[in-house]
């Protein structure tokens, strides 16, 4: 099967384990193009008919070295001014992550090599204490997150975002984290005691209920029913959390919304939203290519669906309309999250619950690696 996004991507080329179907390079900067040579492509089709499907890629990781690591933005879009990303590329795979074009930025395809070329960064910790530590730093919450997951699987040898977590408590600074993994709960140790600060706030994104599904679209995540547990988890721990039914897939993943807003209720998540799909940049080929893969008899359905709720394009880049579908089908989606929120029990718009971060605590960090956790 060939895609008018990518003429030379077949169905048999899919490899197992990773969200994108393809490199799907980027021309957006101008940066030399790469093409594979035709002789070379005729030669490796004729193996993979003798031999089966492609290897599997391995994942590797770039440590990199930045002079800082705090970034900060005034986008009205979004409620945090500043953030931090351990990470560069997400092993995670999630097909419609929005963050994918920004390997662009590196001559990187936004397509396989983000999910397999990673980029760590290991000395955020103390780049982190040494910004807290300067006299003019103002607090305010720093998200973890925003970009890549901080708790995708490199995290369980890079420590990263303990790390961080860890400079973050000892200088009482409050802090965000969004993620799609159960491996957060590691963390419970300093997050219980964030929580008893009022110094954290825990989102944790649920896309489906169905594990089959979820293999398809983010195929390195942990399964649906693990970060439910770990929403749960988190309550239980006295962790402010948040469920984040996103991204919403017109025609593949709306028909679960109901059932995730009534089991989060069950686990005692008070706080909850949906954020539709957004397709900016590559992804948009790429989110194209994974329905002719996966879902061709609905492909050009839920393309229709995308673009009616974005004023008739793929995406809607502009600030202040970017974050809010517009027309029937999202007033639709409004609808059914608000009946399922009144039957769940759940607050919604004036009587949703407010995550409340203290930043009265915040005192610098001790430069030289001494710290006061308690």
């Amino acid at each position: 099967m060939r895609t008018a996004d990518n003429p030379h991507f077949k169905r048999a080329d899919v490899i197992k384990g990773r969200g994108a179907a393809s490199c799907q390079p980027s021309t957006r900067f101008g940066l030399a193009a790469r093409e594979t040579d035709g002789d070379w492509r005729d030669h490796m089709e004729s193996l993979a008919a003798d031999d089966g499907p492609p290897a599997k890629l391995r994942t590797t990781v770039t440590q990199e070295h930045p002079k800082t690591i705090l970034s900060f933005n005034k986008s009205p879009d979004i409620p945090f001014d500043r953030s931090i990303n351990a990470y560069r590329g997400c092993e995670h795979g999630c097909v419609y992550c929005f963050a994918r074009p920004t390997h662009a930025y590196h001559d990187l395809s936004p397509g396989l090599d983000f999910e397999t070329k990673l980029f760590a960064k290991p000395g955020a910790a103390e780049l982190l204490r040494e910004t807290l530590a300067k006299r003019k730093y103002v607090p305010r919450a720093i998200a973890m997150g925003t970009n890549t997951d901080p708790y995708q699987p490199i995290e369980r040898n890079y420590q990263i975002t303990r790390e961080l977590l860890t400079v973050c408590l000892e200088a009482r600074h409050p802090v965000t984290i969004t993620t799609k993994s159960d491996r957060i709960l590691h963390d419970l140790d300093l997050l219980t005691e964030l929580a008893r600060r009022k110094l954290v706030a825990v989102a944790i994104s649920v896309t489906s209920l169905d594990p089959v599904l979820s293999g398809k679209l983010e195929p390195r995540c942990a399964a649906p029913a693990k970060r439910m547990a770990a929403l749960g988890a988190l309550v239980e721990a006295g962790v402010q959390t948040h469920c984040s039914i996103s991204p919403i897939i017109p025609a593949i993943t709306d028909e679960f919304m109901e059932e995730i807003v009534a089991r989060a209720a069950e686990l005692g998540v008070r706080s909850m939203g949906w954020i539709p799909l957004r397709l900016p940049h590559e992804v948009a080929p790429l989110f194209r290519e994974w329905l002719d893969v996966h879902y061709p008899d609905r492909a050009g359905k839920v393309m229709s669906i995308v673009r009616s709720i974005r004023g008739g394009r793929d995406n809607d880049p502009n600030f202040g309309t970017r974050m809010k579908p517009s027309g029937v089908w999202a007033d639709l989606l409004r609808a059914r999250f608000r009946v399922a929120c009144k039957r769940a029990g759940v607050g919604q718009g004036r009587d949703a619950p407010r995550f409340e971060l203290d930043c009265s605590q915040f005192r610098p960090p001790e430069l030289g690696g001494q710290m006061r956790l308690f």
